[in-house]
């Protein structure tokens, strides 16, 4: 991983220029996927309206995910519904585009806030995990589609961030405490009370309301 990373004191590694560059150049990549060849027809059109929303969603996600309402000691954070935004990209364009632009947004959080002990790790934490809410896009065309989409997407995030805590965080677990009890309490803390905060918000009228009128502007002629 020498051209892409180095290694650190603590055990870790940081990404190089050309690591970040390549993580950047793959994320656009998968972004443009997502955008321009998910579409069964009028690719142009249809691909450039999927971009202007997606990354319109993903800045907001990034945005969010940096105005932390409680921050967790070994990291996770409870944010200001980050997670709703890129659950939002699934919800208007269905599974391939919401898996393909939640998948590239989880590169983008590698990007800003990385922590790598192995590629293995990296995958779960930051490729899988945040990938995961792309889920949301099975329920696209269901009634209440943007909550079961949301439940499905953390509960996805969840899954991969409870994976990652017992098998590579697990010496943190203090002692006498099973790693996977630890690791289930530790994660479900900030990611359930977060997704708990933004069902609430998602049952008020004018909310859903809202949301629906963004999803008919995102879909228009798609």
């Amino acid at each position: 991983m020498s051209l892409f990373a180095t290694l650190t004191e603590d055990g870790s590694y940081a990404l190089t220029g050309a690591g970040y560059t390549a993580i950047i150049v793959i994320m656009l990549i998968l972004l443009a996927v997502a955008c321009y060849f998910t579409s069964s027809s009028n690719v142009v059109k249809n691909g450039t309206r999927k971009l202007v929303f997606a990354a319109m969603a993903m800045a907001l996600a990034y945005v969010t995910s940096m105005i932390k309402l409680l921050h967790m000691p070994m990291g996770g954070s409870i944010s200001l519904f980050s997670m709703l935004f890129i659950v939002l990209i699934g919800y208007w364009y269905g599974l391939r585009t919401g898996l393909t632009a939640a998948f590239a947004y989880g590169l983008l959080q590698l990007v800003v806030d990385p922590y790598i002990l192995s590629v293995p790790q990296l995958l779960c934490d930051y490729v899988l995990a945040f990938g995961a809410l792309g889920l949301s896009g099975v329920f696209h065309n269901s009634k209440n589609g943007l909550i079961k989409g949301y439940i499905l997407g953390v509960l996805g995030r969840f899954v991969f961030a409870f994976l990652s805590g017992f098998i590579f965080f697990g010496d943190y677990a203090p002692e006498g405490m099973n790693p996977a009890v630890y690791s289930f309490l530790y994660n479900g803390a900030y990611i359930f009370a977060e997704a708990a905060l933004t069902i609430v918000l998602l049952a008020i009228p004018a909310v859903a309301h809202g949301l629906l009128r963004v999803k008919n502007m995102a879909v228009q002629n798609a």
